[in-house]
Protein backbone atom coordinates (compact mmCIF):
# COMPACT_ATOMS: atom_id res chain seq x y z
CA UNK A 1 0.00 0.00 0.00
CA UNK A 2 1.80 3.18 -1.41
CA UNK A 3 0.54 6.70 -1.66
CA UNK A 4 -0.64 6.32 -5.29
CA UNK A 5 -3.27 9.81 -5.24
CA UNK A 6 -2.14 13.04 -3.38
CA UNK A 7 -5.10 15.74 -2.65
CA UNK A 8 -3.98 19.43 -2.78
CA UNK A 9 -6.76 21.66 -1.90
CA UNK A 10 -5.88 24.97 -3.05
CA UNK A 11 -7.34 28.68 -2.56
CA UNK A 12 -5.41 30.62 -5.19
CA UNK A 13 -3.70 33.18 -2.56
CA UNK A 14 -0.47 34.14 -3.42
CA UNK A 15 0.85 31.18 -2.03
CA UNK A 16 -0.64 28.73 -4.16
CA UNK A 17 1.87 28.33 -6.11
CA UNK A 18 4.85 27.33 -3.76
CA UNK A 19 2.37 24.64 -2.38
CA UNK A 20 1.65 23.36 -5.86
CA UNK A 21 5.27 23.30 -6.88
CA UNK A 22 6.27 21.42 -3.15
CA UNK A 23 3.29 18.93 -3.77
CA UNK A 24 4.68 18.10 -7.45
CA UNK A 25 7.94 17.60 -5.97
CA UNK A 26 6.27 14.79 -3.39
CA UNK A 27 3.97 13.79 -5.87
CA UNK A 28 7.36 12.94 -8.34
CA UNK A 29 9.44 11.22 -5.57
CA UNK A 30 6.53 8.98 -4.96
CA UNK A 31 5.50 8.16 -8.32
CA UNK A 32 1.70 9.33 -7.29
CA UNK A 33 -1.27 11.34 -9.21
CA UNK A 34 -1.80 14.89 -8.26
CA UNK A 35 -5.31 15.47 -7.63
CA UNK A 36 -6.41 19.73 -7.23
CA UNK A 37 -9.22 20.77 -5.30
CA UNK A 38 -10.59 24.40 -4.77
CA UNK A 39 -13.61 24.71 -2.54
CA UNK A 40 -15.76 28.17 -3.16
CA UNK A 41 -17.61 29.24 0.25
CA UNK A 42 -21.10 28.96 0.44
CA UNK A 43 -21.17 31.60 2.85
CA UNK A 44 -23.39 29.46 5.43
CA UNK A 45 -22.86 29.78 9.01
CA UNK A 46 -22.23 33.53 8.84
CA UNK A 47 -24.60 34.56 11.44
CA UNK A 48 -22.60 37.87 11.75
CA UNK A 49 -24.24 39.32 8.36
CA UNK A 50 -27.26 38.66 6.76
CA UNK A 51 -26.30 37.02 3.65
CA UNK A 52 -27.98 38.69 0.62
CA UNK A 53 -29.59 35.84 -2.42
CA UNK A 54 -27.00 37.46 -4.12
CA UNK A 55 -24.41 36.23 -2.51
CA UNK A 56 -25.42 32.41 -4.53
CA UNK A 57 -24.99 34.18 -7.53
CA UNK A 58 -21.38 35.55 -6.32
CA UNK A 59 -20.61 31.70 -5.39
CA UNK A 60 -21.62 30.20 -8.70
CA UNK A 61 -19.55 33.16 -10.55
CA UNK A 62 -16.65 32.41 -7.92
CA UNK A 63 -17.01 28.43 -9.11
CA UNK A 64 -16.72 29.30 -12.73
CA UNK A 65 -13.80 31.16 -12.76
CA UNK A 66 -12.36 28.78 -10.22
CA UNK A 67 -12.75 25.78 -12.61
CA UNK A 68 -11.33 28.08 -15.42
CA UNK A 69 -8.47 28.00 -12.98
CA UNK A 70 -8.55 24.32 -12.53
CA UNK A 71 -8.68 23.10 -15.69
CA UNK A 72 -5.16 25.27 -16.11
CA UNK A 73 -3.86 23.70 -13.56
CA UNK A 74 -4.59 20.40 -14.95
CA UNK A 75 -2.97 20.81 -18.14
CA UNK A 76 -0.14 22.14 -16.71
CA UNK A 77 0.56 19.07 -14.91
CA UNK A 78 0.26 16.00 -16.41
CA UNK A 79 -1.78 13.18 -15.43
CA UNK A 80 -3.40 15.63 -12.38
CA UNK A 81 -6.84 15.67 -12.23
CA UNK A 82 -8.99 18.65 -10.28
CA UNK A 83 -12.21 19.99 -9.67
CA UNK A 84 -13.85 22.94 -7.51
CA UNK A 85 -16.90 22.39 -5.36
CA UNK A 86 -18.96 25.12 -3.21
CA UNK A 87 -19.82 24.37 0.95
CA UNK A 88 -17.59 24.73 3.74
CA UNK A 89 -13.94 24.19 3.06
CA UNK A 90 -12.42 21.86 5.46
CA UNK A 91 -15.56 19.68 5.42
CA UNK A 92 -15.11 19.34 1.15
CA UNK A 93 -11.59 18.61 1.58
CA UNK A 94 -12.29 15.94 4.16
CA UNK A 95 -15.52 14.37 2.02
CA UNK A 96 -13.55 14.52 -1.40
CA UNK A 97 -10.34 13.23 -0.12
CA UNK A 98 -12.49 10.03 1.28
CA UNK A 99 -14.84 10.18 -1.98
CA UNK A 100 -11.97 9.85 -4.15
CA UNK A 101 -9.82 7.49 -2.12
CA UNK A 102 -6.75 10.30 -1.81
CA UNK A 103 -3.44 8.42 0.21
CA UNK A 104 -2.38 11.93 1.04
CA UNK A 105 -3.25 15.42 1.41
CA UNK A 106 -1.23 17.83 1.33
CA UNK A 107 -2.43 21.32 2.66
CA UNK A 108 -1.03 24.51 2.75
CA UNK A 109 -0.96 27.03 6.29
CA UNK A 110 -1.51 30.87 6.41
CA UNK A 111 -0.47 31.26 9.88
CA UNK A 112 -3.76 33.03 10.49
CA UNK A 113 -3.29 34.08 14.30
CA UNK A 114 -5.61 35.94 16.90
CA UNK A 115 -9.29 37.33 15.88
CA UNK A 116 -8.77 35.90 12.58
CA UNK A 117 -8.13 32.48 13.58
CA UNK A 118 -10.75 32.78 16.03
CA UNK A 119 -13.95 33.87 13.51
CA UNK A 120 -12.23 32.30 10.85
CA UNK A 121 -10.78 29.15 12.13
CA UNK A 122 -8.03 27.13 10.68
CA UNK A 123 -8.77 24.68 7.43
CA UNK A 124 -5.72 23.15 7.77
CA UNK A 125 -5.99 22.27 11.01
CA UNK A 126 -9.51 21.11 10.81
CA UNK A 127 -8.61 18.48 8.31
CA UNK A 128 -5.25 17.52 10.21
CA UNK A 129 -8.46 16.45 13.17
CA UNK A 130 -11.10 14.75 10.56
CA UNK A 131 -9.61 13.30 7.60
CA UNK A 132 -9.24 9.73 7.07
CA UNK A 133 -5.71 10.02 5.40
CA UNK A 134 -2.67 11.41 6.07
CA UNK A 135 -2.18 14.74 5.58
CA UNK A 136 1.02 16.65 5.58
CA UNK A 137 1.16 20.54 6.36
CA UNK A 138 2.87 22.85 4.47
CA UNK A 139 3.90 26.47 5.60
CA UNK A 140 4.95 28.47 2.11
CA UNK A 141 5.48 31.64 4.36
CA UNK A 142 9.15 29.95 5.67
Amino acid sequence: MGINKILVPVDFTSTTDKVIDYAVSVAGKLGAKICFLHVVSDFEGYDMMLVHPSFNVMAADMKENSEKRIADLVDTYDGSCGDVLIGDAAEKIIEYAKNEGADLIIVGTHGAKGLERIILGSTAERVVKKASCPVLTFNPLK
